[in-house]
């Protein structure tokens, strides 16, 4: 008879510690689809280039100056239809607190990027797992928010003809806006429909409530798009509706993240194993007493034997004192012959 060919534990464990890579279509595309740990290079690099071309696609839509002041005025009529229409009242009364003000144009120039690269940095050292899932909801979000600056050009109520808005930043001379004043020129003022500020504010938002340990961090979380709601208002800079619009945005971000990783991106666990897919898991010692197979430090196997009892197994059984054959047989003993 031939050598019998018996798999050791070393074996074993050597296999599933490096199982065979899947390339097929589908594999490839479970990979994608599986939590992995971000690496900073590639997150640095992809926030920079996104944000780049989020800012050329937006300020290359064509501004259609006309088409936007009709807009704002249809938009201005539906509040007034509504009995919602409070956003020059909240201007006007905002305007005439100097300090106020002053810090609203502050505000809103500043927190919408800083905030938001600030929760970016926090899921990425703390929640790795969810971090992928949770971007992917902001930048998705974002993109659909260039289609609707083209689709639907919208002057801001500061801009309306007739409207009685005030342009905060250009009458107490604060840097506030891209829009207004010396830097006009580098964006487009006619994007006001959805907000992003309020798209990526209630993503910071429902993001620190949903995931934060410390009671005021939740607090924050919930407080910094309402205040960020006023800030748009009060400086002019939107309608109500488009914060509608923002948080419409939003929802479809959630939506596709969820559809894609198959959870919803803060249900998904905290950590995840590296991009190469091994990770630190993979080399972790088993502790022994546990009931379960393991691998000791001096590469045994820890289990339960055959009376019950959980120890350490020998790698190798040693034989019978009678002689007969041993049923942990080494791969390379050649098998005894019968006669």
């Amino acid at each position: 008879m031939g050598e019998t060919t018996v798999t050791t534990l070393e074996g074993r464990l050597q296999a599933a510690a490096h199982p065979v890579e899947d390339r097929t279509g589908a594999g490839l595309l479970r990979r994608f689809r599986t939590p992995r740990r971000p690496r900073l290079w590639f997150e640095i690099l992809l926030i920079a280039v996104s944000y780049w071309t989020y800012s050329l696609v937006r300020n290359a839509v064509p501004e259609q100056k006309s088409e936007a002041l009709r807009n704002a005025d249809r938009l201005w009529d539906l509040e007034r239809q509504l009995g919602l229409a409070f956003e020059q009242s909240v201007n006007h009364a905002v305007n005439s607190v100097t300090w106020l003000v002053v810090g609203m144009n502050y505000y809103y120039a500043t927190l919408h990027f800083a905030v938001t690269l600030g929760v970016l940095v926090w899921l990425y050292r703390s929640h790795p797992g969810r971090y992928a899932a949770t971007r992917l909801v902001l930048f998705s979000t974002t993109a659909v928010a260039l289609a609707g600056y083209y689709l639907f050009p919208l002057a801001p109520p500061r801009l309306m003809n007739g409207g009685d808005f005030v342009d905060t930043v250009v009458v107490h001379e604060t840097w506030g806006s891209m829009a207004s004043g010396d830097l006009k020129n580098m964006s487009n003022q006619y994007a006001a429909m959805p907000s992003m500020h309020i798209g990526w504010s209630v993503w910071c938002g429902l993001t620190l409530f949903a995931l934060a340990t410390v009671p005021w961090a939740k607090v924050l979380g919930l407080l910094y798009p309402a205040g960020t709601l006023v800030v748009i208002v009060a400086t002019a800079n939107h309608f109500w509706l488009d914060a509608v619009g923002g948080v419409l945005c939003l929802a479809f971000g959630y939506a596709l993240a969820t559809l894609w990783y198959g959870s919803k991106p803060y249900a998904l666990p905290r950590e995840a194993p590296d991009g190469g897919g091994g990770g630190r898991d993979r080399d972790r010692p088993v502790r022994r007493g546990t009931g379960r197979a393991a691998v000791g430090s001096d590469g045994g196997d820890t289990g339960s034997g055959a009376d019950g009892r959980t120890g350490v197994v020998s790698p190798r059984t040693p034989e019978p004192a009678d002689g007969s054959p041993s049923a942990g047989v080494s791969a390379h003993a050649p098998e005894t012959p019968r006669h």
